[in-house]
């Protein structure tokens, strides 16, 4: 368990009850598509189940990735270094 990462290390968590949920970047292309950009990705979401080849987010939507992340907050360098991307 510990060499898994990205999309097969949130199905293993998930499958084998070590938790209920995962914070993930998710994807419909690609792992490295899914953490590419981060600072600029909407593209997050609680996972809570994969089936089928999917992960499902708590509200229902699916993806083909789900990379777990950690979500912690910033220091003011932190925030204030972060480029604008829209």
């Amino acid at each position: 368990m510990n060499r898994l990462t990205g999309s097969n290390l949130t199905r293993a968590v998930l499958e084998r009850g070590d938790k209920k949920e995962i914070w993930c970047a998710v994807s419909d292309e690609s792992d490295q598509e899914a953490t590419s950009d981060l600072y600029g990705n909407d593209f997050t979401a609680y996972i809570v189940k994969s089936q089928n080849g999917y992960f499902y987010c708590d509200g229902g939507r699916q993806w083909l990735y789900a990379v777990p992340i950690k979500i912690i907050p910033m220091t003011y360098t932190e925030a204030i270094s972060i480029k604008k991307t829209c």
